[in-house]
């Protein structure tokens, strides 16, 4: 059989960076399905791409689809043939609607009952048949987060297509999109390759495009732009913040990567370095430089499409734009320290928070009042007015200069501010802490101050946008709310806060007025959240349903109890009880009036052992799980319960519980009451079934 490799490139203008990871992500599934159904062997896909370009590349495609046979089920017998032997109108239209005629139909017999199969068979074609119409649909099919129309309505992709190459090894594949159709013939690099570039066959892509300064493989960029780094930090003794998502991003931004050092004045090390590094990374994509301590330095390490012959024109043009951009800040921070955190709370009133939720100055005071509530009933009163007075300022840097410049340093510039107007430390660190984690895996508030204070601004925002009729739908949260569930989830594991959110959230209700129905799906969408997150810990779907029904009010209760669970659910003695636990219930589900034998349930005459052992197991484990449970001691709960596994299953293996006997019966389906009340005071173990 003969292989080809493939080449398809789709040449652009410019596509965004974050648009082109994606892309790539999504291009390479879609290939790999396609492939699939229509039945063609390959060696490997490999999809990749840069600005200008993304390219998808098959090895070794079979030259041929498989065969493809299938034997479908039809009418039975009784119905597809008459009394002459001739096959029925049913049958002939089966076999119609199959595309096939009645030779090729056959009786077959399944579970004793012969019924009427259709054989379809379709002979593989040309794969060279194939890959035009294939490669055409995936054009279309790539999905991009914005799209741009350049000629006829039906044309559109993340932008302009200007070039496509389309190969079985030296064979050009004919390919159409809009007035674009597909040939050999790519470009090179925009500055420094050639306007025009034959290539001559699919293999020898990559090597005749990294002659035009193109390395298309943005694994290799990435390889290439860390090389780089690596050589300048061994040349000055130095350390560059090597973030990951940087990295990607400038991989994508170039074509042919080229490192260079620049610098800045030390004077500008005197602004908070959360600003330089916002200004350097999010601003200009350039790697902050740090010392061996870990302080950060006046260096920075960008990343080039353009292999100058002087790389030091290059590096004065990327500092004077830096320089620019720190001099702003720097106005910003001598600027913004001329009036106090406090005297700026007034311009807080003419901030919109949300059209039907009034003022960021009306939720910084509902905020205090959640926070004095919650402090109260966590008895840290110690801290009271420490928490109402970081409550008081959370959010007044939102209206300085710097923040209104860099949004990023939001909480960073609330902190380095309080620190300068003699604020308590503890204080000033709250105004950062309060919106830590700021995405899954950041760090938590150390302080139980920023821990109070996102927890409630956190509980604020979930009940607010409710009522403003705004929850999450789908994938768009544009609040933020599920966020805000995780993060006050992580606060609460991670300082052991034993917080009830429901009387929380009631509470915060209760300050915005809202009515029953938004709390109840407040309440809900926590719980939803809560469920999520612990299934994305890796808690199994069973033992989380059972800890957030039976918890879920107290995320550090649910955690608590699960873990304990899960130590315990792989063991005989637990999946045994869990059994027992569903058939007690399954029997007193059958019987509708049980209040005849609840009088029953303190019976000791019992006519077996197995009883008499169950009862006395009961009496003595009931009282400790219910002592365990007062004690929120997971553990225990679950050491009561192992002793207790043995005897209900000594009870269900020794006994008929419906006996004849009435008496006898009432004194077994009593002990199974008792059973179910016990299990019911922790969860409904039917979850873990």
């Amino acid at each position: 059989m003969i292989k080809r490799d493939i080449l398809f490139e789709i040449g652009t203008e410019e596509i965004p960076a974050r648009f082109i990871t994606r892309a790539i992500v999504e291009l390479d599934n879609i290939a790999r399905a396609g492939l699939a159904e229509m039945r063609l062997k390959y060696g490997n896909i490999k999809v990749t791409g840069t600005p200008r370009r993304i390219v998808l590349y098959v090895s070794d495609l079979a030259d041929r689809q498989e065969d493809f046979e299938e034997t479908i089920k039809g009418p039975p017998k009784n119905q597809s043939v008459d009394q002459n032997g001739q096959y029925t109108a049913a049958a002939l239209g089966f076999a119609k609607s199959r595309g096939i005629t009645a030779s090729d139909l056959r009786f077959t017999e399944v579970k004793g009952v012969e019924y009427l199969h259709a054989v379809v068979r379709e002979a593989g074609r040309d794969t060279m048949e194939l890959l035009p119409g294939w490669l055409s649909g995936l054009l279309k099919k790539i999905v991009f987060p914005k799209n741009m129309y350049w000629e006829e309505q039906g044309v559109r992709f993340a932008r302009p297509v200007r070039w496509i190459v389309a190969l079985a090894d030296s064979a050009i594949i004919p390919v159409r999109f809009g007035s674009v159709t597909s040939g050999a013939e790519s470009r090179g690099h925009r500055f420094m390759g050639s306007k025009s570039v034959q290539i001559e066959s699919a293999h020898k892509y990559a090597e005749t495009l990294e002659r035009e300064f193109v390395i298309v493989d943005h694994e290799m960029r990435k390889k290439i732009i860390m090389d780089g780094i690596a050589k300048i930090e061994r040349e000055i003794g130095c350390i560059a913040d090597k973030d990951s998502e940087l990295l990607e991003e400038n991989a994508q931004l170039v074509e042919y990567p080229v490192t260079f050092l620049g610098a800045f004045e030390s004077e500008f090390l005197d602004i908070p370095e959360e600003v330089l590094i916002a200004t350097m990374k999010k601003n200009q994509r350039y790697f902050p430089v740090r010392s061996r301590d870990g302080r950060l330095s006046a260096y920075f390490i960008g990343v080039s499409n353009n292999k100058a012959r002087d790389m030091s024109v290059v590096r004065d043009g990327n500092e004077r734009v830096l320089r620019a951009r720190l001099y702003d800040a720097a106005f910003f921070w001598k600027d913004d320290m001329t009036s106090t955190l406090e005297s700026r709370l007034p311009q807080l009133e003419k901030v919109l928070y949300q059209e039907r939720l009034g003022s960021i100055r009306d939720k910084t005071e509902r905020v205090r009042s959640v926070c004095a509530w919650l402090v109260k009933k966590m008895k840290e009163t110690k801290i009271t007015r420490a928490v109402d007075r970081a409550a008081l300022l959370s959010k007044a840097d939102l209206v300085t200069g710097m923040v209104f410049e860099f949004p990023e340093v939001q909480g960073v510039m609330g902190r380095e501010y309080a620190l300068r107007e003699g604020e308590p430390e503890e204080v000033a660190e709250a105004l950062f802490e309060q919106y830590l984690p700021r995405f899954a895996g950041d760090s938590i508030p150390k302080g139980k101050i920023g821990a109070i204070l996102g927890i409630c601004d956190r509980a604020d925002t979930i009940i607010a946008i409710h009522k403003a009729g705004l929850p999450p739908t789908g994938s768009q949260d544009p609040y933020g709310l599920r966020r805000a569930a995780r993060g006050i989830n992580e606060i609460i594991w991670g300082l052991s806060l034993d917080i009830d959110t429901d009387a929380l959230l009631a509470y915060a209700a209760k300050c915005l007025n809202a009515d029953k129905d938004v709390l109840a799906g407040s309440m809900d969408f926590c719980r939803q959240r809560l469920h999520n997150q612990l299934r994305e810990r890796g808690y199994a779907h069973g033992t989380t349903s059972l800890a957030v029904t039976s918890m879920g009010a107290r995320p550090l209760q649910v955690l608590r109890m699960l873990e304990a669970f899960e130590d315990v659910s792989g063991e005989p003695w637990f999946e045994s009880l869990v059994l027992s636990a569903v058939r007690v219930a399954n029997i007193l589900n059958k019987i509708p009036d049980k209040k005849p034998f609840s009088s029953k349930k303190e019976r000791t005459d019992f006519s077996t052992e197995a009883e008499r052992t169950l009862h006395s197991a009961l009496d003595k484990q009931g009282g400790s799980v219910k002592r365990a449970l007062e004690a929120k001691d997971w553990t225990s709960v679950c050491k009561a319960l192992s002793e207790l596994g043995g005897a209900i299953s000594v009870f269900f293996d020794g006994v008929m519980v419906m006996d004849p006997d009435p008496d006898v019966r009432a004194a077994r389906v009593a002990l199974l009451l008792r059973c179910k009340e016990l299990f019911d005071s922790i969860g409904d173990f039917s979850l873990l079934k």
